[in-house]
């Protein structure tokens, strides 16, 4: 008898499984991977943007609120009322230090100067800093803005732990489902597309497949893109540069549009996903030993580029990720090819979710991870007007112009430092560089005296 009960109650579990299973992939196929076909939206991601952005003025309302009747001090990062001045060149911050009358020759007062500038650099180190996550200045009920805010009055205590529930609960399970969703479907499909005769139907399919594909990848992350200036989208036969953030600045990018993706070969699911997606589309890869050959680079790039029928290289100049907050040094490599450059910036609002990706702190998983419980991924993309190198110009230069202009875009600091300084050592060069302005100071005003 008990054992009649058992198989009855283990068919009754499985029935309600394959039900539950049923019911959860057709809610998915209907309202998010139908859609992503055919590139429509029924609101809803936009929708929950504003309950979201309602949600967290009240939370920051009754933070404040909660602190003064404690007394508290709540941290705010940017009221440090430190006002920031025009920077000056080191020959006028040096003339100021010897209150403007000093000879052109070494003065005691110069030491002060440079022990100034250190101490500078340490308290606030504008490139070590491009290398953390934003803080933020009010609470987006997730830890990462300040771990004592959840704490400050029962209200909010039990609005975190809902929103917890709800993260990993409800939103990990359905957004791990359709990343491997996506991935499964871009691998075979991608696959089966590879079978086909090079020419136009195969191109035709291949744009559908990597478009439906990505845009299931952007919903499984409740990413809200708003793309400006569609007119300047990249063509074939260009180059897309754009600065970076994270490894998903691609799928942003992807969602919309087309791109021959550049990068090294790898092993494991990502070496799959690259053997298949390189079937269907001219992707150019490189073998471990071949990235640092940067003629082969040039030269494989500068062919893809001369052939007008393959998309637009996507290629971000920084060769790493920086917090969103600036755009460091452009590799000038992709500035050598000749070709048109179509810059794109790309802005993230990390009120919702921290995009950037701390390679140093975080492996692959961990960060996606993280990505895949945060409340949503929302950021805006700007298309900048194409841009050619002018005459006279050399690649260093037109790098640091399109910096400057996808930079302006997007609201973000334009610094001259290499992103390689994550974790490299500052570059001779740099040193040298400082060394030569400080003799100038010395030297080069005895000199035009002497002339004179």
């Amino acid at each position: 008898m008990e054992d009649k009960i058992q198989r009855r109650t283990l068919v009754l579990i499985c029935m309600l499984l394959g039900i539950s299973f049923t019911v959860w992939f057709t809610l998915l196929l209907v309202f998010i991977i139908v859609p992503a076909i055919f590139g429509v939206s029924f609101g809803i991601r936009r929708l929950y943007m504003k309950s979201l952005i309602k949600l967290f003025e009240w939370a920051t309302l009754r933070m404040e609120r909660g602190a003064k009747e404690k007394n508290q001090h709540l941290y705010k990062p940017y009221s440090n009322g430190i006002i920031a001045k025009e920077p000056l060149s080191l020959e006028q911050e040096i003339q100021d230090m010897r209150r403007g009358g000093a000879e052109p020759e070494f003065d005691m007062s110069d030491i002060f100067y440079f022990c100034r500038r250190g101490v500078e650099s340490i308290v606030d180190d504008e490139v070590t800093k491009r290398f953390t996550a934003e803080e933020l200045e009010s609470w987006n009920l997730l830890t990462r803005s300040n771990y004592n805010f959840h704490h400050i009055s029962t209200q909010l205590t039990a609005l975190w732990g809902v929103g917890v529930l709800i993260r990993y609960g409800f939103l990990l399970p359905l957004r791990v489902t359709l990343a491997f969703t996506g991935v499964g479907l871009l691998v075979v499909l991608t696959s089966i597309v590879g079978l086909f005769p090079n020419g136009r139907m195969k191109s035709y399919l291949s744009d559908k497949v990597h478009l439906m594909c990505y845009r299931i990848c952007v919903r499984a992350l409740t990413a809200i893109i708003t793309y400006h200036d569609r007119e300047n989208k990249p063509k074939n036969g260009g180059i897309c540069v754009a600065n970076h953030t994270s490894p998903i600045d691609v799928i942003i990018l992807a969602s919309d549009g087309c791109y021959a993706m550049v990068g090294q070969v790898h092993g494991g699911l990502i070496g799959v996903i690259q053997r298949a997606m390189v079937k269907a589309c001219p992707h150019i890869w490189f073998e471990r030993s071949e990235v640092k050959d940067r003629h082969l680079v040039a030269k494989r790039l500068s062919d893809h580029v001369a052939d007008k029928s393959k998309l637009p290289i996507l290629i971000f100049p920084e060769g790493t990720c920086i917090n969103n907050t600036s755009v460091m040094m452009f590799k000038k490599g992709s500035f050598e090819i000749g070709c048109t450059v179509y810059p794109v910036a790309i802005k993230y609002d990390p009120r919702f979710g921290d995009a950037f990706w701390n390679s140093s702190k975080f492996g692959m998983v961990n960060y996606l991870l993280h990505m895949m419980s945060s409340w949503a991924i929302v950021c805006s993309v700007w298309y900048l007007p194409p841009m050619s190198r002018m005459e006279g110009e050399d690649a260093v230069q037109f790098a640091n112009r399109v910096k400057a202009a996808i930079a302006r875009k997007g609201g973000l600091a334009d610094l001259l430092w290499d992103g390689g300084l994550k974790r490299g050592k500052v570059k001779e060069v740099f040193k040298e560089e400082q060394q030569k302005l400080y003799s100038k100071v010395l030297v080069g005003s005895s000199e035009d005296c002497s002339r004179s």
